[in-house]
C-alpha cells in the first residue's frame, strides 16, 4: 500500500529509477537491463588451474584490475576516455572477466564489449595505451611474461569491438 501511494506521488520519477542488477555492487550506478551471458566475456577461458595460479588466483587478479582501473583513470593521455565512468562496476566487470577467462572461479556478469564499449570514442593509440597500463599492473603483481603474453593474445581479438575510430 505505501509503494503505490508513493508511486502516485511521484509518478514517473519513481518509476523511472532502475533497481541495481542483482551482481552489482554497492555504489554501481543503474544501468539499462542487458542479458547476461557467458559469451559476454569476449574470450574462451583457459583451462585448468595454471593461468589462474600465475596472476596469483582471485586475490592477485583482484589486485591487478583496481592498479589497472587506477592508472587508467589517472593516465594523461586516455584518462579524459574513464572520467565518466563508473570506477565500481568497471573494477567489478574487469574482475569478473579477467577472474572468467584465467579460469579462476568466476562468473562474467558484464555487458558484451561492443555494447560495453559503444560510444566511447576508443581508438588505436588509446587500446595500445591501455595495453601499457595492463602490462605495467600484471608486471607489479610478478606475473610471469610469458603468463602475460598468452593473456594479452586472449584479449587482443576483443581490440575489434572496443576500438571505434
Amino acid at each position: 500500500m505505501l509503494l503505490s501511494l508513493a508511486a502516485l506521488l511521484m509518478g514517473p520519477a519513481l518509476q523511472a529509477a532502475t533497481p541495481p542488477a542483482p551482481h552489482a555492487m554497492p555504489g554501481e550506478e543503474a544501468v539499462d537491463p542487458y542479458r547476461v551471458d557467458p559469451a559476454n566475456v569476449g574470450a574462451a577461458p583457459f583451462t585448468g588451474d595454471g593461468m589462474a595460479r600465475a596472476f596469483g588466483g582471485q586475490h592477485g587478479i583482484r589486485r591487478i584490475v583496481d592498479r589497472f582501473v587506477r592508472s587508467n583513470f589517472a593516465d594523461p593521455r586516455i584518462g579524459e576516455i574513464f572520467a565518466n565512468q563508473d570506477q565500481v562496476r568497471l573494477k567489478r566487470t574487469l574482475f569478473e572477466q579477467f577472474c572468467y577467462i584465467l579460469a579462476a572461479g568466476c562468473t562474467y556478469t558484464g555487458r558484451d564489449m561492443r555494447s560495453a564499449h559503444k560510444n566511447m570514442g576508443v581508438q588505436q593509440g588509446d587500446m595500445n595505451r591501455l595495453v601499457e597500463n595492463l602490462q605495467r599492473a600484471m608486471t607489479a603483481e610478478k606475473v610471469p611474461f610469458a603468463a602475460q603474453n598468452r593473456f594479452l593474445a586472449k584479449l587482443a581479438p576483443m581490440r575489434g569491438h572496443i576500438v571505434e575510430r
